[in-house]
């Protein structure tokens, strides 16, 4: 499949004694989105700011639209929406003020205003203050001024961050729609697995700069199958050398994480577990995919 974003074996330091990014390659398919997951500090606002060409990088590692990214600066921005860390937005002019002014600076017709106003469900609010926006409002304003010039690829850092309940659903199903409807495709960086999983085909995972995971939602799904428990009980280091099993695994000095292939399992294992003498206070359920995240994403 063709890749809008191609990144081969990218290395990247602000000073010689901190790395961020340690030999990152990444693939975006066209027609994608692409969630880029990782803690805050991983790396993500670091590569969204290569890939958008505010911070240089001397050799060809990045390749967008299958050419360089440096020969492509800046006319590139023809073709791509972005928005990195904050929203631009001018509080004293109104919705459509604010895409009138961007789309002069971007020289596309100003008439677009309107349509990326019904495309983000703002035109009933146009004549409204930015300032007087609610957070999730003033992101798709942010994302109308990103879809000014009619992009083929979207950039967003954290899109959803800081966001409502509701603010974040009219953002995630925003670029569902754009994606669907429109076949732009996107690259959104975030640190919420849940939305991530929600939203995206693809998922690249980062942590302390290195790229830990990349494939698709099912291939996510599959590092991450069965079904698993945690139970609380008293010395669990004990009981995990006692019962000697490979589904077994010490969570803290009270707590083991058991992995069974199904939750009918559940009432026999703990049975057994009962019949050994083992004291159980609690039993979770817990998310498979959270606790595989949760686990490759921890600080060593």
């Amino acid at each position: 499949m063709h890749n809008v974003i191609q990144i081969n074996s990218l290395s990247f330091s602000y000073s010689k004694k901190l790395k961020v990014l340690d030999n990152v390659s990444l693939n975006v398919p066209k027609g994608a989105i692409y969630g880029f997951l990782g803690p805050n500090g991983a790396g993500k606002s670091t590569t969204m700011g290569i890939i958008t060409g505010l911070l240089p990088v001397d050799d060809d590692a990045v390749k967008i639209f299958d050419e360089p990214l440096k020969s492509q600066l800046p006319k590139m921005f023809s073709k791509i929406g972005s928005i990195v860390e904050s929203p631009s937005l001018y509080g004293h002019l109104t919705g459509r003020e604010n895409l009138s002014y961007f789309a002069k600076i971007k020289n596309v017709p100003v008439e677009q205003r309107n349509e990326v106003l019904e495309i983000v469900n703002l035109s009933q609010s146009a004549n409204r203050k930015a300032k007087e926006y609610s957070l999730g409002m003033k992101q798709r304003l942010a994302i109308a001024l990103a879809l000014l010039g009619k992009p083929e690829l979207l950039l967003l850092d954290e899109p959803v961050n800081g966001l409502d309940p509701a603010g974040i659903v009219e953002v995630r199903e925003l670029l569902v729609k754009l994606n669907k409807e429109r076949g732009i495709t996107i690259f959104v960086s975030s640190h919420l697995l849940s939305e991530i999983e929600k939203m995206c085909t693809h998922i690249g995972i980062i942590n302390q700069g290195k790229l830990k995971f990349e494939g698709t939602m099912k291939e996510l799904s599959e590092k991450s199958s069965g079904f698993q428990i945690r139970i609380t009980l008293n010395n669990a280091q004990h009981w995990v050398k006692e019962l000697n099993q490979e589904n077994i695994t010490l969570a803290s000095d009270n707590e083991i994480t058991v992995s069974l292939p199904s939750k009918n399992d559940v009432p026999n294992f703990v049975k057994h577990l009962v019949e050994k003498g083992v004291e159980i206070y609690e039993v979770k359920v817990l998310d498979g995919l959270e606790e595989w995240f949760i686990q490759m994403t921890k600080n060593n």
